[in-house]
């Protein structure tokens, strides 16, 4: 095998042994115990019998012979009882390993920056080790080949240690018979690790273009096909369209497999027939030896079992080896994934607790553009939020608005300029305490297959009674009493059968419940009311002093009439904060682009 290829895949393979150890260090002992068990049991059956033989042969005593033999037998019988009992703790701890292999996985996504979690090269990683976790066994691939492979690795080292005497005779070197046993000894290693590293270029290409495959796969069946895809392919006839692609894909599958095919066919064929030659050379030149006088009865039982021991082991190890590497390979993404270090700076300075609320957050020649991209989604913003008041920012989709409110919750942080909270820089403050200061209403917020209560206060354990005023308030009291479980009834259907299917109004109440429950100083609402009908669009504006109170709130938006009852207005335009003002000076400006927008919209109103 070339040894950088070599190189690189036993650092693979050192890498997942590593990754088991920490997930379950029980589950890595009990493999390795019972692979040297595995490979251990096999020579002291062969000892046994060289022993025996040879004693019977020289005359030894049959009480010496019994005795000796029933304490190997016993000590066989206990490392078999051994494996079976490790055998069982395997089993019972490879399923909770699987399933913890996936939680550190579901952790280090909930716990990632939101910026690395957009991040297109991260989305890609996913991807990655998605498709590579659902190729075969996935994670529990490695627990089924490690054994494979150390057990291989054992059982050559054994073999090759107690052909050694046999090895090292000067009449190896003479013999043309023995000549041609070390030379079909020495083929053996060559064609299995020659073989090996095609075997394993050819299974990564057909790997690499299965990967390909399964993403198609996935986006058809599993990722992508909602009920909107499955409407939309039922009234334009996409049947065919994606038949097309899948069968494409298909022919690709079909095409690599056979490949391998061919390749296992070849290694097949040539490492047993250099097996069986050399199994079949050794086993006369044993004989030879033994009828000159140079080996015993035991001997020639011990060395003629260990050779074919060493064909089939060695021949093992390295098609183990090659299957351990890809194996690993496919690891490779979730190991990166797993260490991907995270890019905000977190400092350490507490946000002010004040019973005042008096918090006043400061935009300073902000400017940002997305990691990868080179355009700016927004250029040199200056602006302040103060406590208590009602600030709106309007402007057409795609102008920035989100973007901003992404860098305001620390999400991102700005490509330049700074922000502040209290005149100070809020990447001084520590990370989860200035995180606490906003609830949002985001205008892709999702919710949980949960509870009610859950989703309103993001927690397993939470104030019902409050929960319960904050849906009211949000409007959703109605709905609530309706409900049969209450704040217990699950929300959709996805783990339980009595959930509630519950429309994108509801859904976008609940949300903004969620924001009133966590009680937080500053509100953002992202396109709060774009779910909702007119009545309880209405609803919603008439309370919104109600709703908010005291609190800050930023109300973005692209319909200007919902803006009205904020006495502040932002006006947002490809990425750049072009006015700011009272509804009634804004459209009093018929150059600017409030004025704009507002005629525009008004004519549908009109």
């Amino acid at each position: 095998m070339n040894k950088n290829i070599m190189k690189t895949a036993a650092k693979q393979i050192i890498s997942v042994q590593r990754m088991l150890w920490q997930l379950d260090r029980t589950i890595f002992i009990m493999l390795v115990l019972e692979t040297i068990i595995d490979a251990v049991l096999p020579f002291i059956g062969i000892y046994l019998s060289a022993y025996v033989l040879d004693g019977l042969t020289l005359g030894q005593s049959m009480s010496t012979l019994i005795v000796t033999s029933t304490v190997v037998v016993g000590v066989i019988f206990v490392l078999t009882l051994l494996r079976a009992w490790m055998e069982k703790i395997y089993q019972t701890r490879r399923f909770a390993c699987w399933k913890n292999f996936d939680k550190c996985l579901a952790i280090r996504t909930l716990t990632m920056d939101y910026e690395l979690l957009e991040s297109p090269s991260v989305n890609e990683l996913r991807n990655r080790v998605r498709n590579d976790n659902n190729w075969g066994a996935g994670f529990l691939s490695v627990m089924e080949q490690l054994p494979v492979l150390y057990s291989s690795l054992l059982s050559t080292i054994f073999s090759i240690i107690i052909l050694l005497p046999l090895l090292v005779e000067k009449e190896l070197f003479t013999d043309p018979l023995s000549l041609v046993v070390l030379l079909l000894f020495i083929s053996i290693i060559i064609f299995n690790s020659g073989f090996g590293s095609k075997m394993r270029k050819k299974l990564e290409g057909y790997l690499t273009g299965m990967t390909s495959t399964t993403k198609w796969l996935g986006y058809f069946l599993w990722k992508q096909q909602m009920y909107r895809q499955g409407m939309d392919i039922r009234i334009f006839k996409g049947q065919k369209l994606v038949e097309t692609y899948l069968n494409r894909e298909e022919k690709k599958a079909v095409d690599y497999q056979k490949q391998i095919v061919r390749s296992e066919s070849i290694r097949g064929f040539g490492g047993g027939l250099a097996s069986g030659l050399l199994q079949m050379t050794a086993y006369v030149f044993v004989a030879l030896r033994a009828v000159a006088g140079a080996l015993t009865a035991g001997s020639v039982v011990k060395y003629a079992s260990t050779v074919y021991r060493f064909a089939n082991s060695v021949s093992q190890l390295f098609y183990s080896f090659t299957e351990n590497a890809i194996v690993a390979r496919r690891q490779q993404a979730t190991m990166e994934y797993m260490n991907i270090e995270d890019i905000l700076y977190k400092g350490s300075l507490p946000v002010e607790k004040r019973d005042d609320n008096q918090y006043e957050i400061e935009f300073h020649n902000v400017s940002f553009c997305y990691p990868g991209t080179e355009n700016y989604v927004l250029k040199n913003i200056n602006f302040k939020f103060v406590v208590g008041k009602r600030l709106a920012v309007v402007g057409m989709n795609g102008s920035g608005k989100t973007t901003m409110i992404k860098l305001l919750c620390r999400l991102y942080d700005p490509t330049e300029g700074m922000i502040t909270l209290n005149g100070i820089d809020i990447r001084k403050y520590n990370y989860n305490e200035y995180k606490k200061i906003f609830s949002v209403v985001f205008q892709d917020f999702k919710l949980f297959a949960f509870t009610l209560g859950q989703n309103v206060s993001a927690s397993v354990e939470y104030d019902k009674e409050k929960a319960r005023k904050a849906l009211v308030k949000a409007g959703l009291g109605n709905r609530l009493s309706e409900m049969p479980k209450g704040l217990n009834t699950n929300l959709y259907q996805n783990f339980e059968k009595d959930g509630v299917e519950i429309s994108g109004g509801e859904a976008q109440k609940i949300a903004l419940a969620r924001a009133l429950y966590k009680d937080a100083p500053f509100v953002i609402l992202d396109e709060p009311t774009a779910a909702l009908d007119p009545l309880a669009e209405y609803e919603i504006y008439s309370k919104f002093n109600e709703i908010i109170g005291e609190k800050t709130a930023v109300y973005i938006s692209h319909r200007l009439s919902s803006c009205r009852f904020c006495s502040d207005i932002a006006v947002f335009d490809k990425g750049r904060l072009v006015q700011r003002g009272s509804h009634d000076s804004l459209v009093a400006d018929e150059n600017g682009k409030y004025y704009e927008l507002w005629n525009a919209q008004a004519q549908y109103y009109a």
